[in-house]
């Protein structure tokens, strides 16, 4: 059975179906309904709600609680996921399963609650200090927005990392349909964890290695680990790329906006695909590498000054042009926005 909710409203559905356990978390526009919701189901679930007295607190709590083998998620928009920088290199650094949604909004600064996708340098390089990356999950639709809830779970136990889940203020504000699982997932006993029983009492849950050789050997096991997820878990979705001249590049809604441009010009013969992706980390560099020897140019559409278009260009290595179009400021292209730019340029 389907239901019409809001992207926030979605994903914490989809983490209950998941197995979250616990969640703490610090209301804040456009991303507040997710702790209003999270405040109701996950009590009623006989889960965990806890709001926490600031965006900094509540993401060292994922540390504490999380490094105890339950299953911890928080959520915030822009602003406040640039606070939990310092956990989120330590929660990367302990190797401890977490999951974080950021519902972007306008900046920089404090800026406005209307949509933006300029966190992508942020979320996606990683904002805290190290030598670190999280596993990015990019959703489009309230649909979607459930099902990163819903599989989040299982990727950051599988790897013992931070997944997060980056959304956009529309994307977290639009109302759809939503159907979710049937099967709700159970969290298991993990054997890195503290349960504070005999059975983890040598289990050591650390970031800090005291001497240069063991702070590298550590890093270079977190960077295999990096480097095992872009061949496993990378994940894309492609429109009309078949016989594609040319090829537009988005994700959140910025990637719904073009997929109508695309229908809208393939009527009147331009031969254009979309690639959206939908894990930012890992990136569809491979992917894009390939194409770039099919089509004459890549497409970037964005609500920011071109962070995703860096990582298009170092795919493609120079092969083929890589123009970007550009919004700012919580302001979003309409479809005739986009086909006016894009046939500027072909």
């Amino acid at each position: 059975m389907k239901r019409l909710m809001k992207g926030n409203d979605a994903i914490v559905h989809g983490a209950l179906m998941g197995g979250a356990t616990h969640f703490f978390g610090y209301p804040i526009t456009p991303a507040s309904e997710i702790a209003h919701a999270a405040a109701l189901y996950f009590t009623k679930a006989g889960r965990v709600f806890l709001q926490a007295e600031s965006e900094v607190a509540a993401a060292n709590m994922l540390l504490g609680a999380g490094g105890s083998g339950v299953r911890t998620m928080t959520a915030s928009s822009s602003p406040g996921i640039a606070l939990m920088s310092e956990a989120l290199s330590y929660l990367a650094g302990s190797e401890v399963p977490s999951v974080i949604v950021d519902v972007q909004r306008a900046g920089p600064g404090l800026g406005n609650i209307w949509p933006e996708q300029s966190d992508y340098n942020m979320v996606v390089k990683g904002g805290g200090n190290g030598n670190y990356k999280n596993i990015v999950l990019a959703p489009n639709s309230a649909q979607e927005m459930a099902d990163c809830g819903y599989l989040a779970f299982e990727l950051a136990d599988k790897y013992r990392m931070t997944v997060m889940i980056m959304a956009d203020a529309y994307i977290g504000q639009m109302m759809e349909p939503v159907q979710f699982p049937n099967v709700v997932k159970k969290t298991e006993r993990n054997d890195w964890a503290i349960y504070a029983d005999k059975k983890s009492r040598n289990n050591l849950i650390s970031s800090i290695y005291m001497n240069g050789p063991l702070m590298s050997a550590h890093n270079v096991k977190l960077q295999k680990k990096y480097k095992l997820i872009e061949k496993e878990i990378t994940d894309y979705e492609e429109f009309f790329v078949d016989d594609a001249e040319y090829l537009l590049v988005a994700y959140g809604i910025s990637s719904r906006i073009c997929l109508t441009a695309a229908r809208i010009l393939r009527k009147q013969g331009v031969k254009i695909g979309l690639l959206r992706p939908k894990t930012l980390f890992p990136f569809p560099t491979v992917r894009l590498s390939e194409l770039s020897d099919k089509v004459k140019k890549m497409m970037v559409v964005e609500l920011s000054n071109g962070m995703m278009a860096v990582d298009v260009d170092l795919a493609v290595k120079g092969r083929v042009p890589v123009l970007k179009y550009n919004w700012y400021g919580g302001i979003v292209p309409s479809v005739t926005d986009v086909i006016e730019s894009i046939k500027k340029d072909i």
